[in-house]
């Protein structure tokens, strides 16, 4: 679900204050925090993230997965 237009994007400001800031997935990437390097919670573990121009108006948490990717096992051939 989207936020409101009048409420505007959701950004803590406290967060980027730290070296290496950890963000919540439903934040949306805004100019200001362009170059910016951030750990994001994958469900599993943090996620080294680096914030470039192509990611302006997503969310942090499009760009992070959730799931491994899926890969059927290869099989032995016989002798």
């Amino acid at each position: 679900m989207k936020r409101s237009k009048w409420k505007g994007p959701l950004i803590k400001s406290k967060y980027l204050e730290k070296k290496l800031p950890v963000l919540a997935r439903t934040y949306e990437i805004v100019p200001q925090i362009i170059g910016l390097t951030c750990n994001v919670h994958s469900g599993k573990k943090f996620v080294k993230l680096s914030l470039t121009e192509e990611m302006i108006g997503h969310k942090v948490g499009e760009f992070v997965p959730t799931r491994e990717r899926f890969e059927f096992k290869k099989k032995k051939k016989k002798k």
